[in-house]
């Protein structure tokens, strides 16, 4: 049944001053709420995070593949993959994978020297964006991003605007909600925003 676990909204935004990942937490199978409190929003390296809207079982998967070639590439260049590396790296296992697909749609983001957000789909597709969506309540949110994302945006500001836009798929998209995940990558690495902090904002 894991496997058959989908329905999300995943948003990504570049900052002048890092990169914001955003996801509602719930998972449905149908028509049917299973979960509240499921992670799309996935650690990969200290600079480096992965979102993934679909199939639960296989956004895992390739989680679990994406930490492990990221651990071997810094032990065996003695530095962390760079964002575009790390999403080559995804691109080709997707592609290679594509007649027997992961059933899902990536977000990469990450801050090595630079903000960098790339989509890649299940086929290995990737389009490089300064901010993007994916998943069932990606029109609504969409809706938000294109009006209001400016360029230069400064990391408080890019997760406001991606708090609105996973805000505005939980009210319209029937399979969007049980809360968000938000994490952002700065320069000084990874950050997962607790409840309250993101209660917070929301307020």
């Amino acid at each position: 049944m894991t496997e058959k676990l989908k329905g999300t909204t995943t948003v990504g935004i570049v900052c002048k001053d890092g990169v914001v990942l955003a996801a509602d937490r719930r998972a449905s199978l149908g028509n049917m709420v299973l979960s509240e409190n499921v992670t799309k929003v996935f650690w990969i390296d200290d600079h480096l995070v992965l979102a993934g809207a679909g199939s639960v079982g296989d956004i895992l998967s390739l989680v679990r593949l994406l930490r492990a070639e990221a651990k071997l590439y810094r032990a065996r260049v003695g530095k962390e993959m760079s964002v575009k590396a790390l999403t080559t790296l995804t691109s080709n296992v997707l592609h290679g994978s594509r007649f027997m697909p992961y059933f899902g749609w990536f977000l990469i983001a990450g801050h090595t020297g630079k903000p960098g957000l790339y989509s890649v789909d299940m086929a290995g597709g990737v389009t490089e964006d300064r901010f993007t969506a994916a998943g069932s309540g990606m029109e609504f949110a969409f809706s938000i991003l294109e009006a209001e994302f400016k360029e230069e945006m400064t990391l408080e500001e890019g997760v406001k605007l991606a708090l609105k836009a996973i805000k505005a798929a939980t009210r319209r998209d029937v399979f969007t909600g049980g809360g968000v995940t938000l994490v952002t990558v700065t320069d000084e690495g990874y950050k997962e925003w607790s409840e309250e902090e993101i209660k917070g904002l929301l307020e």
